[in-house]
């Protein structure tokens, strides 16, 4: 068996610069999927949404500002960080969801040429075998590429991959539902390396499920819920119950399951970077993880949050997490050698990934 594991060395992030706090919404006109105003006053609307979902704020990209954009300011921020050369890479893939769809009353997703394309282009990449690839996967997209790259290094055919996770969120985010007060806009990026670590670290572990027969419709497209409103565009509408009894009843299995594949315990687990969608979600996951472990109590620090003033940026939400842990971004947050850290995510589809990875 090959000791060749995929190594994180070089990590990126984009937090774009619009701070949009929740009272900036006291103004809006919030509506049922009927069409009918919402009975609760906004300051109750805005009161009970951040109780739930730990939300006190998020991010939005400037106007003249699209997805290819920030996602090459974070695959950028990743090669100059780490001083590794972009024509080294074997390999760019970009999760994303939607192209790049720029500000307007028409919201279209712009998708050709593939945005991988656009940020190897951005950042004047000349080697030729250096494959660009989109991924779209929902949100947990950055983490099943890093998935396919670390497939693609264990097979010999890849040495260097850099993964990148981006979205513009607040481009398709209905401004009469109050669930789009969730989305954020941001970029992180990964540049994974091929090493003989003697099996011992890099990613040992993944797991991935799609219960596509029964909750495909949880994330869906639909008009706005105001009828005369961006007649041509279609916005982001979700389940949100029924998505977050989903989680929870699959997404700490998933995450078991890498667990026992890597042939670990989770009372090694230093840290577990989950995506960053509600953050009383994000809690009752790490509960029903840490329940299948009676044995194991569950560590005040394991779960690092952004999602207070970053808002769910869909699949940049963990690369962008990561990054700011490994540059010393998240006060008492620290990844040392030897570590073992859990990824895991949740997403439309419905999709769940997770996967297990050590330190050097």
């Amino acid at each position: 068996m090959s000791n060749i594991r995929s190594v994180i060395v070089g990590t990126g992030s984009h937090i774009p610069p619009v701070v949009v706090p929740n009272d900036h919404f006291l103004g809006a006109e919030f509506l049922d999927s009927d069409g009918r105003r919402i009975a609760k006053s906004n300051q109750e609307i805005l009161e009970q949404f951040e109780s739930i979902t730990g939300i006190r704020e998020r991010r939005y990209v400037h106007d003249d500002v699209v997805t290819s954009d920030i996602a090459t300011i974070a695959a950028r921020d990743a090669l100059d960080s780490s001083g590794i050369d972009g024509e080294s890479l074997d390999t760019i893939i970009v999760a994303h969801n939607f192209g790049d769809v720029r500000a307007g009353e028409v919201r279209h997703s712009d998708l050709v040429p593939a945005l991988a394309a656009r940020v190897k282009a951005h950042l004047k990449i000349k080697n030729p075998y250096a494959a660009a690839v989109d991924l779209v996967f929902g949100c947990p997209g950055w983490l099943q590429g890093v998935i396919h790259a670390d497939a693609m290094i264990r097979a010999g055919d890849v040495k260097r991959a850099m993964i990148i996770g981006a979205d513009t969120l607040s481009r398709i985010s209905d401004p009469h539902d109050r669930d789009s007060l969730i989305y954020a806009d941001g970029a992180g990026a990964v540049i994974l390396e091929a090493q003989d670590t003697g099996g011992r670290s890099g990613i040992i572990s993944h797991a991935v499920r799609s219960d596509t027969l029964e909750h495909t419709g949880m994330l869906r497209m639909g008009h706005s819920y105001k009828d005369e409103t961006f007649l041509e565009a279609l916005f982001l509408k979700m389940e949100g119950r029924k998505l977050y009894k989903y989680a929870l009843n699959t997404v700490a299995g998933a995450i078991k399951l890498a667990l026992e594949r890597a042939n670990v315990e989770l009372r090694d687990v230093k840290k577990v970077l989950i995506h960053q969608a509600n953050g009383k979600m994000d809690d009752a996951i790490l509960d029903a993880l840490y329940a299948i472990y009676p044995e194991t109590p569950r560590p005040v620090d394991v779960m690092p949050m952004t999602i207070s003033w970053l808002g769910n940026s869909s699949v940049a939400t963990i690369p962008t997490l990561l990054d700011l842990i490994r540059k010393k971004k998240m006060d008492e947050h620290t990844i040392a050698s030897g570590d073992l850290i859990v990824f895991a995510s949740v997403g439309a589809g419905m999709h769940i990934n997770a996967a297990v990875y050590r330190e050097p």
